[in-house]
């Protein structure tokens, strides 16, 4: 038997509602879909987001760090701009 998903009531702003009424009409879906697909993009994202967050300091309390003007020169030499 599959489990039933739990619901929990939330506050939108009146504006925001509008917003996703009109993107839920053109995209043929419920209000509830948007908003739980919205839910799930922010939760993915912001969870990427902490493990790099938190890799990258582990990586600097370790000393493995590149030098800021070494990271520039690279992103200006692989876009072909002069720096």
């Amino acid at each position: 038997m599959s489990e039933r998903a739990t619901s929990e009531p939330i506050t939108i702003r009146t504006a925001k509602v509008s917003e996703i009424d009109a993107l839920a009409n053109a995209m043929d879906r419920s209000r509830n879909y948007i908003v739980n697909q919205a839910i799930e993009q922010y939760l993915e994202a912001n969870a990427w987001q902490l493990e790099r967050i938190t890799t990258g300091i582990a990586a600097a309390r370790t000393g493995k760090v590149i030098p800021a003007d070494k990271v520039f020169s690279g992103i200006a030499t692989k876009h072909g701009w002069e720096r």
